[in-house]
């Protein structure tokens, strides 16, 4: 606490009347957020954009143009902080409000070539994230930093993505979360149309200008219907992944893999078999995901792969 104050930043913990009450209400909502920059950005209409870090040109630019339609409509982008997609959507929003969240600790910017836009949107929106200070973001870290992005937004708009990617890991949780997925057409031919590509095959939106966001968000507010899931299986990985787990998360990891088959288990019966919370079930799922140890299934079900 006293690293953080000296830094410049504060905490936000569950509970308080300053948290943010969307991200309060995803199952493993973090206990305790670190911020820096103007607090209340979190609590209002936000939308995350995400996607490729390799983005095209075109790609880049209709991001700047979309983010500015939104921002000027009064919602705050939300994204990543990382190349690409995230920047191109956070450098249009600075004059509106963005919101930046971290994979580390706030003082720990990453890529290191986003330091001058990390500390524009410290003087103009906010960045957030759950490690303390003197973390370095690894592999592990950004899937959960991506539960963050969507569990903060009413949708997440996926730009350029490959099938194989954070973007989709971030569209898949926040179908999840009851968030609303969208995404922009992207050419057959580039595999960074895949990813959206496939979402809008399954149900996301097709964007192709603010308004196919705004007057979805209307929409669906009008008729409080929640958006089915878009993912029949987990085929989708963060870039790349290694997962190093704790000794306390081996013994749960192998607790989890004994009770898992390749028959498809309810996610509900199983938090019950290991005794565990539902975050710590999710979050240990999450890891097994990523390492292509289990996969996901309609209905809230998991098998075992390997």
């Amino acid at each position: 606490m006293e690293a953080l104050q000296n830094f410049g930043g504060q905490m936000l913990v569950f509970g308080d009347d300053r948290y943010p009450k969307t991200l309060q209400q995803i199952e493993d909502a973090p206990p305790v957020l670190h911020y820096i920059g103007d607090c209340s950005m979190l609590s209002k209409q936000s939308i995350a954009i995400v996607g490729a870090r390799n983005a095209s040109a075109n790609a880049k630019r209709f991001t700047m143009a979309l983010a500015n339609d939104l921002g000027q409509a009064g919602q705050i982008i939300t994204s990543g902080l990382a190349r690409g997609i995230d920047t191109a959507a956070h450098q249009s929003a600075l004059p509106h409000g963005t919101v930046a969240v971290m994979a580390g600790g706030l003082d720990e910017v990453y890529p290191v070539e986003n330091t001058q836009l990390y500390h524009d949107i410290v003087a103009q929106g906010c960045v957030v994230t759950e490690m303390p200070i003197g973390t370095k973001p690894t592999a592990h870290h950004f899937p959960r930093r991506n539960r963050i992005v969507s569990g903060l937004s009413q949708g997440v708009v996926v730009v350029e993505a490959s099938i194989r990617s954070g973007s989709l890991i971030t569209a898949r949780l926040a179908s999840e979360q009851g968030r609303e997925v969208f995404a922009v057409p992207g050419f057959p031919g580039d595999p960074r149309g895949a990813g959206p590509n496939s979402l809008i095959q399954n149900g996301a939106k097709l964007v192709q200008c603010a308004n196919d966001v705004l007057d979805e968000l209307t929409l669906i507010g009008k008729k409080s219907i929640p958006q089915r899931s878009l993912f029949d299986k987990a085929d989708i990985d963060e870039e790349p992944v290694v997962f190093k787990p704790t000794s306390d998360a081996i013994v749960a990891h192998d607790e989890i893999l004994t009770h898992l088959s390749h028959t498809p288990l309810d996610i509900d019966q199983l938090v019950r078999q290991c005794g565990g919370s539902i975050g710590q079930i999710q979050t240990i799922l999450l890891d097994m995901e990523l390492t292509g140890v289990v996969q996901r299934h309609p209905g809230n079900r998991v098998s075992r792969i390997v």
